[in-house]
């Protein structure tokens, strides 16, 4: 269980387009380092110890799993990304944009690359007002004072003015949905996208039990045999654990993402089983499936079909390794028959045949997008 701490962020900008600066570098923050919870009024200040254009500043409060080293690194990349170059000279300077870290929690950290709380913040109006407006009452871990008397207590001088500005909060994935199924072909990576996206936003995840089917094996070697004994405990599998772990709420987690749904039953029953044996099937689905809660997003992984092959044969199952090119095209018609017909299910088809999202950020960061955007 990943822990969530709690990190307030001073962010600042006096080059290029001010606003836009901070806007990228808060959405950049929400997607990287975790959920941006507050975000202060834009005030704008002189610049402060050297010559150069006024500065928008904020502070911010963010929720997240990365240590303090792991934290200050992200923040660099953040500030590379958006065109800071490393100092040039020892004394200040312009730049498009400057993020520190204030507060880690309560910890006080003494470090070759980071002293934390910020050593300087007491001593600066362009944070202490922006930090007192959405942390009145957080007390400093070393002056054992609430941060709005510690800002009425700042001596600095330097004008400061409140702008009608107002950034927007980026919008997690743990925000918009409270449950995500993620459902694909045999192969196309659901189980895997399911753990990453568990792992970085701290969902609950919900996992087929296929390993523990003991017709699985049989029905592989004698399709027409073991079908209906197969689909029917798939179904009943099913059934319980989503009513369980779905009627479970877990303080700990931010949301639940499952790796199927149930609907998944009836589409391989349509392909595996016959006409009687279907439309008996069926009775005992449809009165399961009123039970079942409905996703607020359910994601369809597409991967063409020799990719399916191709992976099949690499996660090395034994009993999978004979299926057939025509049966995973039959699936996915399926599929793609189920979520015509689902009007009111907010779908979102994903194609990863070209995608590798285990090994390559970017394709893993497309997904998250398109999911965010959904």
């Amino acid at each position: 269980m990943q822990i969530l701490r709690t990190t307030y962020l001073s962010l600042g900008s006096n080059q290029g387009n001010k606003f836009e600066n901070l806007q990228l570098a808060v959405d950049n923050i929400g997607e990287i380092v975790g959920l941006v919870q507050k975000i202060s009024c834009v005030y704008k200040t002189a610049s402060w110890g050297f010559e150069s254009d006024n500065f928008y500043n904020i502070c911010i409060k963010v929720s997240t799993s990365l240590n303090p080293e792991n934290l200050l690194l992200k923040l660099q990349n953040i500030e590379n990304l958006l065109g800071r170059n490393k100092k040039s000279k020892s004394t200040y300077e312009a730049r498009p944009i400057d993020i520190d870290i204030l507060f880690f929690e309560d910890e006080i950290i003494f470090s070759k690359d980071l002293i934390v709380p910020h050593k300087e913040m007491l001593k600066r109006k362009f944070v202490m007002i922006p930090l007192a407006e959405i942390a009145p009452n957080f007390i400093h871990p070393i002056e054992h004072k609430r941060i709005s008397v510690c800002a009425n207590a700042c001596v600095d001088d330097t004008a400061i003015e409140k702008t009608d500005l107002k950034l927007e909060k980026p919008v997690s994935i743990s925000e918009k949905y409270n449950y995500i199924a993620i459902e694909g072909n045999i192969g196309a990576g659901k189980t895997t996208l399911s753990k990453m996206i568990s792992e970085q936003f701290n969902a609950k995840v919900i996992l087929e039990r296929f390993a523990d089917n003991p017709f699985l094996p049989k029905y592989y070697k004698d399709m027409e045999r073991y079908a209906f004994p197969l689909e029917m405990s798939f179904l009943a599998d099913r059934y319980q654990q989503l009513s369980d772990d779905l009627g479970q709420f877990d303080l700990f987690k931010n949301f639940i993402v499952s790796d199927y749904y149930i609907f998944k039953s009836l589409i391989f029953a349509q392909v595996s089983l016959a006409k009687e044996e279907y439309l008996l099937y069926r009775r005992m689905f449809d009165i399961m499936y009123k039970e079942i809660s409905k996703p607020d997003l359910y994601i369809y992984l597409y991967q063409n079909t020799p990719r399916l092959l191709e992976n099949i044969k690499k996660r090395g199952r034994d009993y999978e390794q004979n299926i057939a090119a025509e049966y995973l095209d039959k699936i996915h018609n399926g599929y793609v028959g189920f979520i015509k017909t689902q009007e009111s299910l907010n779908s979102l088809i994903i194609d990863v045949s070209d995608k590798d999202f285990v090994n390559n950020p970017e394709d893993y960061k497309e997904i998250i997008d398109a999911i965010k955007k959904a």
